[in-house]
């Protein structure tokens, strides 16, 4: 089960900071800064009811549920049940690559109306619907920022990160959180290191071939389905299970993050701290819209709440992530994260999302008003 930390505690100076690799503390580093005005403050009495809600879900979910909230406003604190370590992301790495794209059309260096044209390479199974586009159909800017976050459209993000580069993500990343994130592949790059290791020949087998592996129902048949594209037996896959072929690629350290460097990157982003207004309406504005979002954390919350979130799903992960109220940013927005892991089934996983969601209301966002 996760454990809790607050991040005000002086510990939490040194979260996420470059001290946990044995680089020496900057004092600029803007995740250290976060973490330093947070021991500075006092704990809200929200905080002790929250981790203890949190726990009771933690511990009747299957698996791992990790949460961090950073609430500002009357009564401001902070929860980090993240257990210190990174959690696997799967399609909310779609806000990072839409706030560098969005950075990018800031600076001038790319625009909205810039038109990308969609090759076979890109195609990826998920979510969304360029799946069923011809490749040489040409997207804008505008329109592949919409599909990656609001329908989690895998191969629309593909394409974005096509544009941008996956080393300048990373860097970008890097220069608005600090330390705290793993490096951010194109979702395309996560089939094949999952599937790799099973057999020599996949590295070989065309992005096509992968697609098709999502006509196979998710286990044995997925399996099955991945032997036949490579022209070998079963017998001939090194993989026990499904299971055990992510979680061997969830041991590494791609498309991972620790909670309280997310948080912060959403944090920024609603305080009008990464991008312009402009740019920071767009993605708040999709994330509003998201249409994954009905079954976790917004289905706890009042009918109404202005949550801009964002989602992921992946073989026994799943993540919901956002900001409810993003307008307030610091005078009273909530930065809200929680991911799990290891479950059985996806309503599971699911239940639990729901479950925080109420008790999100309860404990925090009613604080305020008492």
């Amino acid at each position: 089960m996760t454990h809790v930390r607050f991040a005000a505690t002086v510990l939490a100076v040194c979260l996420l900071a470059a001290c946990r690799s044995g680089e020496a503390p900057t004092p600029d580093d803007p995740v250290q800064a976060a973490a330093a005005e947070d021991a500075a403050r006092s704990t809200a009495p929200w905080v002790n009811a929250l981790d203890e809600a949190v726990a009771r879900i933690d511990d009747e979910m299957p698996g791992e549920f990790g949460v961090y909230v950073r609430h500002f406003g009357d009564a401001p604190g902070t929860l980090d049940r993240g257990d210190d370590r990174a959690w696997y992301l799967s399609s909310t790495i779609k806000v990072p690559v839409a706030i560098a794209v969005l950075e990018e059309v800031d600076a001038g260096r790319m625009s909205l109306d810039e038109e990308l044209t969609l090759m076979q390479s890109d195609f990826v199974d998920g979510a969304g619907d360029m799946l069923g586009q011809k490749p040489g159909t040409k997207f804008s800017i505008t329109t592949l920022l919409e599909k990656s976050l609001r329908d989690s459209d895998s191969t629309a993000t593909d394409m974005l990160i096509r544009r941008i580069g996956q080393d300048h993500l990373d860097t970008r990343i890097r220069e608005w959180v600090g330390a705290g994130f793993g490096p951010i592949t194109t979702i395309l790059q996560v089939r094949y290191d999952a599937y790799g290791p099973t057999h020599p020949g996949v590295e070989d087998l065309d992005n096509m071939a992968i697609v098709r592996l999502r006509n196979a129902d998710v286990g044995e048949p997925r399996l099955e389905a991945l032997a036949r594209e490579l022209g070998v037996p079963r017998s001939g896959l090194d993989a026990e299970s499904i299971e055990a072929v992510f979680d061997a690629y969830y041991d590494g350290e791609d498309n991972q993050a620790r909670l309280p460097a997310f948080g912060l990157m959403l944090e920024r982003l609603a305080a009008g701290e990464l991008l312009s207004p402009d740019s920071t309406a767009i993605i708040l504005g999709h994330m509003r819209q998201i249409t994954t979002g009905d079954r976790r954390i917004s289905a706890g919350l009042p009918a109404g709440t202005d949550f801009a979130q964002k989602t992921g799903t992946q073989i026994r992960r799943a993540c919901n992530v956002g900001v409810i109220d993003p307008e307030a940013g610091r005078e009273g927005a909530t930065v809200v994260l929680a991911c799990a892991e290891d479950f059985d089934d996806i309503s599971q996983a699911e239940q639990a999302f729901q479950a925080f969601g109420r008790v999100l209301q309860e404990q925090v966002l009613n604080a305020d008003a008492g």
